[in-house]
Parts: structure tokens; C-alpha cells; sequence
């Protein structure tokens, strides 16, 4: 990791401990209205679009270790490990851009199959109906 001294750093860190403690409305204090996100789910416009896609997210988180955290005045990178409740041991990443203190860019990777193939495991579990 490096010093997070840098301010699109510090912002990033911010949101993270944020959303990983289970305060999403904190954490969006640190999303611009007219964020534009880029996640596997596809191109996400505005607050509310990300708060829908990212707020279920953590609900089912249980913890999450940032692996690496990297960044300048403009630009952060961060990686984590994510456990959650279908999933554990799910790596992703974050590139956000900051202005003024708040993230108005986010590419998030992850890898989806091993979320898809504990849904359908879930869905297999389920009695069918009679």
C-alpha cells in the first residue's frame, strides 16, 4: 500500500470504510449526483442509479480486507478481498476519479460466476413446487 496522503486517495478510503461498515448513506456522501459508473452490471448514470446497484451489495457483505490502495490528487485505485453471504472470498476492484473531494467516476471489477453460480445452487436447493 501506499502513504494516503493523496486527496483522491483519501476520498476513496473514505467511501470504503464507509461502505464496508455497513453506513451506505455515509458512504454516499462521498458520490457526486452525477456519478457515472462502469461495473460488470453495465454503465450506471447518477446517485441513485449507483446507490441501487451498490447499497444491496453491502448488504450481503460480511467483511472485506483492502488488499492494495494506490492514488494522486485525481485518481485512486484500490483492491479488496470481499466475503460475503453467498459468496466468500471475492476479489474486486475500484478505479474512481475525484473532484472537489467526491467520486464523480468508478470502474468496478469483479468477477460475477461465482455470484451467478451460487444463485442457481440457491435456486437448485429450492423444493419445487407441487
Amino acid at each position: 500500500m501506499t502513504d494516503d496522503s493523496s486527496l483522491a486517495l483519501q476520498t476513496a478510503l473514505a467511501y470504503y470504510h464507509a461502505w464496508t461498515s455497513h453506513d451506505f448513506d455515509r458512504a454516499m456522501t462521498y458520490i457526486a449526483d452525477d456519478i457515472v459508473c462502469h461495473a460488470p452490471a453495465g454503465r450506471l448514470e447518477g446517485a441513485e442509479a449507483f446507490r441501487g446497484f451498490m447499497e444491496p451489495f453491502t448488504r450481503i457483505l460480511t467483511s472485506s480486507s483492502l488488499i492494495a490502495a494506490f492514488g494522486n490528487d485525481d485518481t485512486a485505485l484500490l483492491m479488496y478481498d470481499a466475503d460475503t453471504v453467498p459468496v466468500k472470498g471475492a476479489p474486486g476492484a475500484e478505479c474512481h476519479t475525484v473532484k472537489d473531494g467526491l467520486i464523480h467516476k468508478m470502474t468496478i471489477i469483479f468477477d460475477r460466476a461465482p455470484f451467478d453460480a451460487a444463485r442457481e445452487a440457491a435456486k437448485r436447493a429450492q423444493p419445487a413446487d407441487t
